[in-house]
């Protein structure tokens, strides 16, 4: 299986700046897909960025330009860099891993507990 572990969520005034970090450990024969969904009260779940195997990268319209996804392959790490945050960016981020283990030997869904973002004065 695929642990993920974030961290570095918390409190920022509109404008400021966040880093979320995501650590993929376990079984793990490849890390096809890494990114960072979010979820805000009342709403459904929504993609936020990916970036895959090769280093394409995926960003959901609302985020274009104010966030980055960065990816380590050595360390299984993914970051998300949030910039000018909005209060419309807060929301509980997940982090999200599609990986191939020695036990699901085929493309799986993997996800973080979750961290909480919230973005007020």
């Amino acid at each position: 299986q695929v642990q993920l572990v974030e961290t570095g969520g918390g409190t920022v005034q509109p404008g400021g700046s966040l880093r979320l970090s995501c650590a993929a450990s376990g079984s793990i024969l490849t890390i096809n897909a890494m990114g960072w969904y979010r979820q805000a009260p009342g709403r459904q779940r929504e993609l936020v960025a990916r970036i895959f195997d090769g280093g394409r990268t995926f960003y959901a319209d609302n985020v274009k330009g104010r966030f980055t996804i960065s990816r380590d392959n050595t360390k299984n790490t993914v970051s998300l860099q949030m910039s000018s945050l909005k209060p419309e960016d807060t929301a509980v981020y997940y982090c999200n891993a599609v990986a191939v283990t020695t036990i699901r030997q085929y493309n799986y869904d993997y996800w973080g507990q979750g961290t909480q973002v919230t973005v007020s004065p």
